[in-house]
């Protein structure tokens, strides 16, 4: 018996139809928002580190999500970004938050777990796991933050074949492969701007140049990779500079990361309400502070269950 027109619209609102927009149709998505920004309309991604996270950015209205690696190994695992944590952790990780949401998510691979076949794996992996969009780095493994010091880089000629590989690996050709540097770190800014014409020579669709220091280094890299989509990593108390977002899209950074800043808003709010619980003994003064009852399941589309089950039931009564 096929699924009436009513109950399929109940089911979309919980987000049980298979007629919401798969993981092609978010790819297509992620690129079209690319696309703009090389036209001055910024993508602004948040970072997220699970599936409250993930929905709280869909909620707010942002086009995209990113799946901080930093934000996993220190929220999932209570570690700092140190190369840590591994490829089906990661992949995993990714596969919730990519069905939690029906916005586009774009996850941090790291290095890709090894040289250029493990790269391909992961790719395939992610891709099934449902993701627009993956990020490579040209460390050395294991990797390190950023925005940590004493980076370790593999030859700017094996990142080609790394990212050449992945993209072969693509079965969805729709499927947007980042590429990273931290040459920044190790080498210097000219440097990195080298590595990121050889990476896009070698097929990325996107490139980061992690960390420059100063605007003027924004500025030359703006300038020196024009014509392709730009991300610039704010990193509040990093090394790159925190400028309006209007400033990094006049710099020419079409796409600005906010990695861990929904993280470690959370982190302070989180710390404040139990220091208030160990204080105080009682949550009830505090109510105006946390989400409500109501908005909780809301987010998380409990009436849009409640409907779908009960619809569903209707449905199979009738045929019995």
């Amino acid at each position: 018996m096929p699924i009436s027109f009513d109950l399929r619209d109940t089911l979309a609102r919980a987000g049980l139809s298979g007629t919401l927009a798969g993981p092609t149709e978010r790819r297509r998505s992620l690129r079209r928002a690319l696309e703009d920004t090389l036209t001055g309309t910024p993508l602004v991604l948040p970072g997220v580190t699970d599936a409250l996270g993930a929905r709280l950015v869909e909620e707010a209205g942002f086009e995209a999500a990113y799946a901080t690696g930093a934000g996993l190994a220190n929220a999932g695992f209570g570690m700092p970004d140190l190369g840590l944590v591994s490829q089906t952790e990661v992949v995993d990780h990714a596969a919730r938050l990519a069905d939690a949401i029906r916005i586009p998510l774009i996850t941090d691979a790291d290095t890709g777990y090894g040289g250029p076949l493990a790269a391909m794996r992961t790719v395939r992996l992610l891709e099934r796991a449902g993701v627009a969009g993956l990020q490579l780095e040209d460390q050395e493994m294991p990797k390190r933050c950023g925005h940590f010091d004493d980076h370790t880089l593999i030859p700017a000629g094996h990142m080609q074949t790394k990212i050449a590989a992945a993209c072969e690996a693509r079965t969805d050709g729709e499927l947007v492969i980042i590429a990273r540097t931290d040459a920044r770190s190790a080498y210097g800014i000219e440097e990195a701007i080298e590595r990121g014409r050889a990476y896009v020579e070698a097929g990325a669709d996107v490139l980061f140049i992690e960390a420059p220091r100063t605007v003027d280094e924004l500025a030359l890299v703006g300038r020196e990779l024009a014509g392709t989509p730009l991300v610039v990593n704010v990193v509040e108390g990093g090394k790159t500079p925190q400028l309006r977002l209007e400033e990094y899209v006049d710099l020419g950074f079409g796409v600005v990361l906010y990695a861990n800043y929904l993280m470690r808003s959370l982190h302070l709010a989180g710390r404040e309400a139990l220091a208030h619980l160990k204080a105080h003994g009682e949550t009830a003064s505090r109510a105006d502070r946390m989400a409500g009852w109501t908005e909780r399941q809301t987010l998380f589309r409990l009436p849009a269950f409640a409907a779908a089950q009960a619809q569903l039931d209707r449905e199979l009564g009738e045929i019995r």
